[in-house]
């Protein structure tokens, strides 16, 4: 569905920005954000937090993005390469020193009243810390 494709658009667009704010503006207020391999939090303001987190350890930029909707209106995927920089070291990971990294994600979707309602994300975790060492 086109009104779908574009919300989505925004979305990365949004996140590509490093606009936390316009990405919220797409969010439903109870958004159910699926973490890849954590898990799972409910609310707008926890999304807030989480981006802000991942903006304090990582400087990432989405690129290669496809778009898949479905047929009938409320769900889609995307699948992108993350082009990123570890900035500063996340509990548990290993130590950031500035390293590059380029690894394939997903995002499933579901969209209710033209706003999101579940991001869930995938990503090979073992293949990223590989890239940055000690994997």
């Amino acid at each position: 569905m086109a009104d779908t494709e574009t919300l989505i658009r925004q979305y990365f667009d949004a996140f590509n920005s490093k606009d936390s704010e316009a990405m919220l503006a797409l969010l439903h207020e109870d958004v159910v954000h699926d973490i890849n391999e954590g898990g799972r939090e409910i609310g707008k303001e926890k999304f807030r937090w989480f981006l802000a987190t991942m903006n304090r350890h990582y400087s990432e930029h989405l690129s290669d993005i496809v778009i898949m909707t479905s047929s009938e209106e409320g769900r889609a995927a995307a699948e992108f390469t993350v082009r990123g920089t570890y900035l500063a070291t996340a509990e548990g990971l290993p130590e950031a020193t500035g390293q590059s990294y380029s690894i394939a994600a997903g995002q499933f979707f579901e969209i209710d009243g033209g706003l999101i309602t579940r991001v869930t994300t995938y990503y090979n975790l073992s293949e990223w810390i590989g890239q940055v060492g000690n994997g």
